[in-house]
């Protein structure tokens, strides 16, 4: 086991390379970079995509090549040359696209993921402020779907076809029916203090008078201000993973070594918990990644935003908007790095549920 997670670890380099050179290459395409953010505010056109529609319609790319073989970006009409070239060296824009990435993966080797363009703070500690949050999001919301869902999942498949299955069945697909902002939004309103309620917090993970509390007085307060945000987050979750456990535990249930067991006699709860589920889990473990990596990726963003927390979300998107290069990559490089890690984790509890199952003689 040692030596098939050492070369997934080291699988984790090519993967993450790749990530960032098909990102950055894509970047380059994309019109309106963080010089042209700039000039937009000089101008007075508030951001890059009023000073391009407002232009002649022609713009320089993100890598500062000229408009139509001048030495202007689109907006700049008035700026001194001096002055573009000066922000093309603090940049860096000054040298080719080629040379900038492979300067940039040289600084993610040393662990030196560059300073923010317009906020003067390094992306290293933008990130770690940030991470918290769409950690707590991601791994709440995932532990709380996996201790609902597969009780839920577990007791359906015993009473397949009762009234209980049918009406839990309705509940958890109509939920899943049901965006997540959606719930969000409605949450907001009822509970928030939006039209009806004010029962929990609008924002942030904690009070403002937040050191000043116990030690019991901060666990509650913490909970009392992720409760809407990581039950929005689960909501939809809840479907698949129960009527995955469902349909596992059925396929175990009919197989004939559980036949045998109910024959000689075992207890049921023996049966059930004692030979069932640890291979009726298999493929339910195998869902944890992606469900944790659904949450963090797609969810964080949409939650985030509504509940006004400061996250890897919203800070990848603000950063997109602005194209601020160095968060966008910095945020991207950690993203890629845990949905990496994630799945490591999961082939060693495929290990841990199963100790039968040797990926040493598996192919990687």
């Amino acid at each position: 086991m040692g030596a098939y997670i050492l070369r997934r670890l080291l699988l984790i380099i090519p993967t993450l390379f790749g990530i960032m050179v098909i990102n950055f290459t894509l970047t380059q395409f994309v019109p309106g970079g963080p010089i042209e953010q700039i000039i937009a505010q000089i101008e007075g056109e508030g951001d890059v995509f009023g000073a391009i529609s407002g232009g002649s319609g022609d713009f320089a790319d993100t890598s500062g090549s000229d408009v139509q073989g001048g030495s202007e970006y689109a907006g700049a009409r008035g700026l001194p040359p001096e002055f573009i070239e000066e922000l093309e060296r603090e940049f860096g824009f000054d040298k080719p696209p080629v040379e900038r990435f492979f300067n940039m993966i040289w600084n993610y080797m040393r662990l030196d993921f560059g300073e923010s363009y317009f906020r003067s703070i390094g992306v290293f500690e933008l990130v770690a402020e940030k991470l918290p949050v769409s950690i707590t999001l991601g791994l709440w919301s995932t532990l709380i779907a996996y201790l609902v869902s597969i009780p839920l999942g577990i007791r359906k498949a015993v009473n397949d076809g009762s009234r209980f299955d049918t009406w839990t069945s309705g509940l958890i697909i109509v939920a899943y029916a049901i965006p997540g902002f959606l719930v969000a939004i409605l949450l907001l309103v009822l509970f928030a203090g939006g039209t009806y309620w004010q029962i929990f917090p609008l924002r942030g993970l904690t009070s403002d008078n937040w050191e000043d509390l116990s030690l019991i007085g901060k666990v509650l307060d913490y909970f009392w201000h992720i409760a809407l945000p990581v039950f929005a987050s689960t909501i939809a979750s809840f479907a698949t993973l129960t009527l995955l456990t469902k349909n596992s535990f059925l396929d175990e249930i009919k197989k004939q070594y559980v036949i045998t067991a109910r024959a000689k006699g075992v207890k049921e709860s023996r049966v059930l918990y004692g030979h069932v589920f640890r291979n009726a889990m298999l493929i339910v473990i195998a869902g944890f990644p992606g469900l944790f990596i659904a949450v963090f990726f797609g969810g964080s963003l949409i939650i985030e935003t509504i509940f006004s927390l400061d996250g890897l979300g919203r800070l990848g998107f603000e950063a997109a908007v602005a194209r601020d290069y160095p968060v966008i990559f910095g945020t991207l490089f950690v993203f890629g790095l845990v949905g990496l890690v994630i799945g490591i984790l999961s082939d060693l509890m495929y290990v841990l549920v199963d100790p039968r199952i040797d990926f040493e003689k598996r192919e990687v």
